[in-house]
């Protein structure tokens, strides 16, 4: 393949925000194509908050990363040698690829070929089409059962999935207000995405503007974040409000997991429920869910915001991008 394999693997469990202590650079050997599935030359990374709990020891949807091993993510890139007609060579799949410059990919179920390069818009795909835009699409549409009329809220909206959730919920016909960190990320809510009102989670009194933005109360709260967010909007919920539970990047850097919500018994006084999910329970319906996002983007009903890395080395910022507060939109590394 005429080039040098190389990945970012985990050294230490890290405390807190990623170090560059905690990770390291290095050589791999050039994988082979295992049976059935192919060799990925990945051009892009994806970043995602869950990256850091996968780092952390500890049960999840997926086993903690081993020490040692890959970091590992999701990325897209293009096939470079294939044991299986299904991934053709030079054709763009997206993945699980992990920090690394060339990957095997068994199939999966997760490895989902894209077609030629040339009728792929690699960025577009991790920031919208994929595991973003399927996990806002499921919970907003699927789990918050979302409906004209209501009054959703969104925190963490300017981030990757929130962004996207916040403006199907708006496409739904939803009064949709987001919380934001900074005066930047609420104008680009309001100005650019049209909603109808923001919260600066770091500046403003959040339960007061909550009561302030949504006088009949929250219908579907989606949640990215956790901790003391949570609780202020399940102390606003409607009568029959929805809370989905996405993420919730509050506790990803701590390794002692926090109390649970003070305010969770208002979904007894409000009649409402509080779910989790998971986009991989829905990988099934990736194709039927990228064809009705694809056309609200070319009918610009919907936007995405991309944010650049560079180089595998740049890994560690990225990923902390998230929970400084410092990224708007979708985080990707060009490798």
């Amino acid at each position: 393949m005429g080039d040098q394999n190389e990945g970012v693997v985990l050294r230490r469990r890290p405390e807190g925000l990623l170090t560059h202590d905690d990770v390291e650079l290095v050589d791999l050997p050039m994988p082979e194509p295992p049976d059935g599935g192919c060799v990925l030359k990945t051009a892009w990374l994806g970043i995602d908050a869950t990256v850091r709990s996968w780092l952390s020891e500890g049960e999840g949807y997926f086993p903690a990363v081993e020490v040692g091993a890959v970091v590992r993510c999701s990325g897209i890139g293009t096939v470079v040698a294939s044991a299986s007609p299904k991934f053709p060579v030079g054709h763009v799949v997206s993945c699980l690829s992990g920090w690394q410059r060339y990957v095997a990919l068994p199939d999966d179920g997760l490895a989902t070929p894209l077609g030629p390069p040339e009728s792929v818009d690699m960025l577009a795909m991790l920031a919208v089409y994929g595991a973003t835009g399927l996990t806002a699409y499921v919970g907003m549409i699927d789990v918050g059962e979302v409906k004209e009329g209501d009054t959703v809220v969104v925190s963490a909206a300017a981030g990757a999935t929130g962004s996207v959730a916040a403006q199907i919920a708006k496409i739904q016909g939803a009064r949709v207000i987001g919380i934001a960190g900074t005066d930047e990320k609420c104008g680009w809510l309001t100005d650019g995405l049209g909603l109808d009102g923001t919260v600066n989670y770091r500046t403003d009194d959040v339960a007061a503007r909550l009561k302030e933005l949504c006088p009949k109360r929250i219908d579907v709260f989606f949640d990215n974040v956790g901790g003391s967010i949570l609780d202020a909007c399940l102390a606003r919920l409607a009568n029959g409000g929805r809370v989905v539970l996405c993420g919730a990047i509050s506790s990803y850097n701590d390794e002692h997991r926090p109390p649970g919500p003070a305010n969770y018994l208002n979904l007894i006084q409000r009649r409402a429920s509080m779910r989790g999910f998971l986009s991989l329970d829905h990988w099934g319906r990736f194709p039927e869910v990228a064809a009705v996002l694809a056309g609200w983007v070319a009918e610009g009903k919907l936007q995405y915001r991309v944010e650049e890395f560079e180089g595998l080395e740049s890994g560690v910022d990225a990923l902390n991008a998230m929970f400084t507060g410092a990224n708007t939109g979708k985080i990707v590394i060009r490798v």
